[in-house]
């Protein structure tokens, strides 16, 4: 309606001044209901095709959406583990810290566990104090044994030097007890050195995957207690106790973050895909801040459209069933910092994204021509943002006149 009053301006307007004033026609005779497509027909058809160039001209490069949404993402309250709830820590709503426990599940069996591998650390403690007693002992049992090989070689080395008045048998039987001697000397120093062995290596390896089983006990300790990974809000937090939950069931709750991302994002008709670019300056009115124009910037424009997306399956997609064509989905971010502040995550919005040409305008050898066409195209954006501001007026009343009643 706008466009077709602006363009009446330069059309019909003119044509019916000139049948008045020049022709001096007069309204109610020679311009009657009846007459007035003959004798206005050049304005009219002029207005019509003049309206419909600048509707096409202004939607295609000055892009609207009604399909603007804040989004906002949620974290689901789900537990790592199964297991029945035992404590809760929060209400249905409630703000909370990141770390801060939500809910506790039943930790009885993970306690049990975690006792018997400290009872684990513990008795493999005393395995190494017993392995150095053992140690102490075996190098005892070791000087005692060197003593008495020492005892017996120099026996046997006295006899052999008076073997001539000391019997061959006797000589003999020195001669296997030094070798008993050896033999027993060698046997303990190998416990002894498997006890140092026993001690430097085994236990300390058996220690350390004691530790490394105490700490998984711990860890699935620590997972009956469900925290908060973020800062933020808990909503619709239904669990009670005696509940049981498991990580395949649906979440408990769900958690808003406190920095939920504070953008707009959008969805255009797919025929504009050439035309919005991230740089590009926009406006948005939302419907939880109303008769508000908030200027934006958009900063990406997502490279896929959803309709296309597919999944791998036994039968082959048949493209008549994708439904209806998708939209090009933007995110525009506020131009000035604060400027959502007072938008409602989630809150409905319309925007408008525009078209500037003023780069290409600064570039030389632009044909006159060419430089008249693009200055059209930036200065009819003016009625795009004159549609956006009547469309923010009538918006609270479209809500809560059109839609409540």
């Amino acid at each position: 309606m706008l466009e077709l009053m602006l363009c009446s301006l330069f059309t019909l307007l003119p044509d019916f001044l000139y049948r008045r004033y020049v022709q001096g026609k007069r309204m109610g005779h020679e311009i009657t209901i009846y007459s007035v497509w003959y004798e206005l027909r050049y304005g009219i058809t002029g207005c019509l095709i003049l309206t419909v160039l600048l509707i096409t001209t202004v939607f295609y490069y000055h892009p609207s959406s009604t399909n603007v949404v804040g989004l906002f993402r949620t974290v689901p309250i789900l537990p790592e583990t199964n297991g029945r709830v035992a404590e809760i820590y929060v209400g249905v709503n409630a703000d909370v810290t990141k770390g801060q426990p939500i809910f506790k599940l039943d930790s009885s069996k993970q306690e049990a566990a975690l006792e018997v591998a400290k009872r684990n650390l513990n008795e493999i403690d005393a395995k190494m104090v017993m392995a150095k007693a053992e140690i102490a002992a075996a190098e005892g049992q070791l000087q005692e044994a060197q003593g008495s090989y020492e005892q017996a070689v120099d026996e046997l080395k006295t006899k052999q030097a008076i073997a001539h008045v000391v019997a061959r048998r006797e000589i003999e039987k020195l001669e296997k007890l030094v070798e008993m001697r050896q033999g027993t000397l060698n046997s303990v120093g190998a416990n002894k050195q498997a006890a140092e062995t026993k001690l430097s290596t085994l236990l300390p390896a058996e220690k350390a995957s004691a530790e490394a089983a105490q700490k998984q006990t711990e860890v699935e300790l620590a997972k009956t207690v469900v925290r908060a990974g973020v800062k933020g809000r808990v909503e619709q937090f239904s669990l009670r106790v005696g509940d049981v939950v498991n990580p395949l069931m649906r979440p408990a709750g769900v958690l808003i973050p406190a920095d939920v991302g504070r953008a707009l994002a959008g969805g255009f008709g797919q025929i504009e895909a050439q035309v919005i670019k991230p740089g590009m300056i926009a406006e948005a009115t939302c419907v939880s801040r109303p008769l508000t124009i908030i200027p934006m910037v958009v900063t990406d424009v997502q490279d896929y459209i959803a309709a296309g997306q597919v999944r791998s399956g036994e039968q082959l997609i048949d493209l008549q069933s994708v439904g209806r064509p998708g939209t090009l989905t933007v995110f525009l971010e506020p131009l000035y910092e604060g400027g959502l502040a007072g938008v409602t995550s989630g809150s409905s919005c319309i925007a408008n994204i525009y078209t500037s040409n003023h780069e290409q305008l600064a570039q030389q050898g632009i044909g006159p021509l060419k430089r008249l066409a693009l200055h059209g195209v930036d200065a009819i954006s003016l009625v795009h943002a004159m549609i956006l501001r009547l469309q923010a007026l009538v918006l609270p009343i479209k809500v809560l006149i059109g839609v409540a009643h």
